[in-house]
This record gives C-alpha cells, structure tokens and sequence, in this order.
C-alpha cells in the first residue's frame, strides 16, 4: 500500500465518513492544527521525567481521539470521544505538579530548558487549535468536551513545561514592562 493517493492534489480531501471537503475548511483546519500540536507533544518526549513522559503519551492518544472526532462528523456515540474524564485527568496532573512547583506570581516568558520550551510551543499551538476548534463548535458540527479539553491541556503543558523547567533548574524569566 503507498502513502499518497493523488486524492488531495486539487485542494480537496475525504472526511471520515467519505463526503469530500476542500483542505481550507473550518474542520479541516481544526483537526490539522490539533495535528500540530499533537507533533509538538511527541516532540517533547522524553522530558527525561518518567511522570511526565507518560503523561504527555497519554495526552497524544488524546489529541489522535479529538483529531479522529473532528475528521468524522457522523461518528455519533460508537466514535472515539473525549470526555470529563479526560479533562479531569489534566486537572489532577496540574494539581499534582502545582505541589511541586513555587506558586507563580507574575507572568512569564516561554523558554527554558530545551524540554520546557518544546512544551511551551505545544501549548501555543494548543491554543491555536482550541481557537480553530471553537468555530466548529459555534457551528454545532463538534464536540463541545473537545474544546473544553485543548482548553485545560493548554493549562497542563503551561504547568509542566514550569515544572520540567524547574526540575532542570533553569529558571523562570518574567517580562520587563
């Protein structure tokens, strides 16, 4: 089996249940930006922190799922669906590394070390595709849970990238005004 199709090279792709969509649709830019991100998190392993290297694997199966509910609209309750147990689980994460951290009292730049600023893009990119993925929201054609999970996930990797960073000790740069 080869790779390429030749389906895409006129601007249009399949979704997952055949209808045929040009690549610069609302849901294909949201479920290509969760792509992104979901690259930066792989990028980011290993951390060198056993913790949080199994964290940020789980969190990838997570964004193949939200990407998965975003190319199938007809997917209904059989689909692969993010749900409170996953933004649940972000929030125990945060809260479990906010005990290790120092409690933040300004902003901060994004940077540090090479693991601290890998997850730093994520969380950018992140934030992205939880803008692109608003629009299929606002259009009742998505998963609201979906968006309330990028949302608390851009917060855990703005948390552990703190923590990597300080594990690391490199620390943290607030701007200058």
């Amino acid at each position: 089996m080869t790779v390429y199709t030749g389906r895409g090279d006129e601007g249009q792709t399949d979704l997952g249940n055949a209808e045929r969509v040009s690549k610069s649709s609302t849901r294909i830019e949201a479920y290509g930006t969760v792509d992104e991100a979901n690259a930066l998190v792989g990028r980011s392993r290993p951390t060198g922190y056993d913790d949080v290297d199994e964290q940020l694997k789980q969190v990838q199966n997570s964004l193949h799922v939200v990407q998965a509910e975003f190319a199938n609209p007809d997917a209904g309750e059989d689909g692969p669906r993010i749900d409170a147990a996953d933004i649940e689980q972000l929030e125990d994460w945060i809260d479990a590394a906010d005990e290790e951290l120092e409690p933040l009292t300004s902003f901060i730049l994004p940077g540090g070390s090479d693991g601290g600023a890998r997850l730093h893009q994520a969380r950018a990119v992140t934030r992205r595709a939880e803008r692109r993925a608003v629009a299929l929201i606002e259009a009742a054609e998505a998963n609201a849970e979906a968006v309330r999970y990028l949302n608390r996930l851009s917060d855990y990797l703005f948390t552990v990238a703190r923590l990597v960073n300080q594990r690391d000790g490199v620390p943290e740069e607030s701007p200058t005004y």
